[in-house]
């Protein structure tokens, strides 16, 4: 059973994809430096990090072409929606993240855009390697497989 103190995670945006074309090889949550609009136009849940990524300059983490759609009250004070944003991270999560980048050829690939039980906006980032197309048909497959084989274990009784 759950405490009464601990607050579920509000998702806000999803990369589905991200495991179908990527080896996952470990997850990181990091803050991400938003304005205010932004900030209310993720809680309408219009954003989107499908096509996003994330990419080291001048030793800092920067999520690109994540698409915070601008929010209708914000009359002159709204943001750009695909503008660059700094991601938070300690130094030794930013060391760990561009060697990973630089010496591996791992990607930077955003999961999940949630407010945390605090109500911080956060974004679980992801070590990640390209999926070449044979891994993808064999993951298509397993996926396949279990599916069949649900179904026929319910079937049996």
């Amino acid at each position: 059973m759950a405490d009464k103190n601990e607050r579920p995670i509000k998702v806000m945006a999803e990369n589905r994809k991200a495991r179908f074309n990527y080896a996952i090889e470990d997850t990181i949550e990091a803050g991400i430096a938003l304005t205010g609009t932004e900030v209310k136009s993720i809680r309408n849940g219009k954003s989107t990090i499908a096509e996003s990524y994330a990419d080291s300059r001048n030793g800092e983490i920067w999520l690109i072409n994540a698409t915070i759609p601008e929010y209708l009250q914000g009359n002159r004070f709204n943001h750009e929606p695909k503008r660059p944003r700094k991601l938070l991270l300690h130094r030794r999560q930013i060391n760990k993240l561009i060697g990973a980048v630089d010496r591996e050829g791992m990607t930077l690939i955003p999961l999940k855009l949630y407010f945390n039980g605090r109500g911080r906006a956060k974004l679980q980032l992801a070590i990640a390697k390209g999926k070449k197309l044979h891994d993808k048909r064999e993951s298509e497959k397993k996926r396949d497989w279990s599916r069949e084989k649900g179904r026929l274990l319910r079937a049996r009784g």
